[in-house]
């Protein structure tokens, strides 16, 4: 099953000002580890005289996040990454890193001061990035022939299904993933055409 809960449709920055300090505040889709890491070396080398870069990420389901991580670069424990991280968690969206960058002005906010501002800092830009919710879809296995690879081509491509890969043996074995909704659908073709199909929950 892929994802059919919302994430962030792209790339966002947005910067709020507080007491003279800058918050510049980005949000990112990410699905791995590596992609967080990515995303932060950038944010380091767009950013290499900032005070702090502080983060919260997600990956997976709202409410229900396979992993999650949050970091306060230096700023006192609990002031940073916990507010990003609840104010994600508050917006209900999955596989999505915020990054808040700092540059100090001179004042100092305080405990409750650097609360609000990261989180302020957060909501910023997780309210107006896009969201988009991607379709819950089945993985599925077909055996057919080669002269049923066509028509099982046009059929993906009729109904929005990917066709994730083809292996050409004694038969064809292919891989596809058809949109949850279309499973009926699919299972018809296939009994017309005499395949033999498979589907992985």
């Amino acid at each position: 099953m892929k994802k059919d809960y919302p994430v962030p449709a792209g790339y966002l920055e947005r910067e709020t000002e507080v007491k003279k300090s800058r918050f510049i505040a980005r949000v990112a889709p990410v699905s791995s580890r590596d992609e967080v890491k990515a995303w932060l070396e950038r944010a380091h080398k767009d950013h290499p005289d900032a005070r702090h870069i502080c983060w919260a990420y997600q990956i997976g389901r709202p409410g229900s996040a396979a992993e999650a991580a949050m970091n306060d670069d230096g700023e006192p424990s609990g002031t940073a990454g916990k507010p990003i991280l609840n104010v994600i968690q508050h917006k209900d969206m999955g596989d999505v890193l915020v990054m808040v960058i700092r540059y100090f002005g001179g004042i100092k906010l305080g405990a409750g001061g650097l609360v609000r501002a990261y989180a302020g800092a957060a909501e910023s830009v997780l309210s107006a990035v896009s969201r988009v919710v991607q379709k819950a879809v089945v993985d599925t296995r077909v055996t057919l022939s080669f002269a049923d690879e066509q028509p099982l081509r046009h059929w993906c491509e009729v109904h929005g299904a990917t066709l994730d890969s083809v292996d050409y043996g004694s038969s064809v074995h292919a891989r596809l993933s058809v949109s949850e909704n279309l499973i009926g659908e699919f299972g018809a073709f296939c009994d017309a055409h005499k395949l033999d199909y498979s589907f992985e929950r």
